[in-house]
């Protein structure tokens, strides 16, 4: 057993917990929605603060993995954006690009396959609903409550299965 599989994981959200997508969050407000634009805009999120500290603090004692509804396609500006901001190394989950199911259930499932061969030590999260789904589940959660609350990407979160 390798030094890094005895630590026990961090599970960290991006958007919203990490990345801040206030400027983005026009695309979603229109009709129809215009997610490649809201995709394509994501590289340009600046970094919120408290989550980043967060990361790099519980870095020292744990793996970090990251877990996001950003589709797959997405992977590459992800990786620079986690980069650029210094974020720890780590494992990054995204959605499969046809995997419309909303995040409560597609980032649960990540979780529990995650907490298979390890201890989970917590997830932190914005999405509520995700975060009461991975407490009742037996996970603790660090709810992410320092970004400003978008009922739009709710709606995409829960609804459209879209991030």
């Amino acid at each position: 057993m390798t030094e890094s599989s005895k630590r026990p994981i961090a599970v960290f959200d991006i958007d919203n917990t990490l990345a801040d997508t206030a400027h983005r969050q026009r695309f979603l407000e229109r009709k129809p929605r215009d997610w490649d634009a809201f995709f394509a805009a994501a590289p340009h999120d600046p970094p919120i603060a408290e989550g980043i500290a967060l990361a790099v603090a519980t870095a020292e004692e744990c793996e970090i993995v990251y877990l996001t509804g950003r589709p797959e396609r997405c992977r590459r500006d992800t990786l620079d954006w986690l980069a650029a901001h210094a974020l720890p190394e780590g494992r990054v989950h995204m959605r499969r690009n046809a995997d419309r199911r909303p995040a409560r259930h597609t980032k649960l499932e990540i979780l529990r396959r995650l907490a298979e061969g390890r201890q989970v030590r917590f997830l932190a999260d914005d999405d509520e609903l995700v975060c009461d789904a991975a407490e009742r589940a037996g996970f603790t959660v660090v709810r992410a409550r320092w970004a400003e609350r978008s009922a739009a990407l709710e709606q995409a979160q829960e609804g459209e299965g879209r991030t």
